[in-house]
């Protein structure tokens, strides 16, 4: 019995175990994702590095000057929403149903960042001048940038204008609306710090004292 498309479909919502295929699986698997690859490069402005995987029922777009930059080993999830300028670097996770719009300065995350399904990045907003109907109103973008080995927890919203630096932690559902310094961990609407990594990053299976 041939057990390919149970296993796309598993991928596809757990895209890292594309990484972690059997030496069996790896061949056509990665004939199943030249031809996803293919289509999204031959119709959107997005270089795809090696090793990528892209779940098929993403919806990538990448307009001229608004282009998409997925690094090596970049893997991106069922139903998430990409929309340019975005440039990951390398071992980044995009998980499934995460939206990411770069507004006109774009969105940059860096090695080894992992966004968790249903996080909202957006770079950009609209003006919200009383005089004028918000549809009629100038959107401006300031970008957003994400650093390494940052771990955003599910369903967090981050703000245009936002720096998340290296190794920050998000706590699930958090809003972020201003800077995060590094090895911080926030949590909240608006997200505040609430511990540093180095010291309040305990292991899976340990308690707080």
């Amino acid at each position: 019995m041939d057990h390919s498309e149970q296993h796309r479909r598993r991928m596809a919502h757990m895209p890292w175990l594309y990484a972690r295929l059997k030496p069996d699986d790896r061949a056509w698997a990665q004939a199943w994702q030249d031809d996803v690859q293919a289509a999204i490069l031959a119709h959107e402005q997005v270089t795809i590095g090696a090793g990528c995987f892209i779940a098929p029922d993403a919806h990538i777009f990448a307009e001229p000057g608004r282009p998409i930059v997925l690094g090596d080993g970049t893997f991106v999830g069922a139903g998430a929403f990409l929309h340019g300028p975005i440039t990951t670097g390398t071992n980044v996770g995009l998980n499934p149903g995460v939206h990411l719009d770069g507004g006109a300065r774009g969105i940059h995350i860096g090695d080894d960042t992992r966004i968790a399904g249903g996080t909202r990045i957006y770079a950009w907003n609209h003006g919200i001048d009383p005089g004028s109907p918000v549809r009629k109103q100038r959107t401006v973008s300031s970008g957003i940038h994400i650093g390494r080995d940052v771990w955003v927890g599910a369903n967090v919203g981050i703000v245009d204008g936002v720096t998340i630096a290296d190794h920050a932690v998000i706590g699930m559902g958090a809003v972020v609306t201003r800077d995060v310094p590094k090895w911080a961990m926030v949590a909240g609407v608006p997200a505040r710090v609430i511990g540093d990594r180095r010291t309040d990053g305990r292991g899976p299976g340990r308690r707080r004292r």
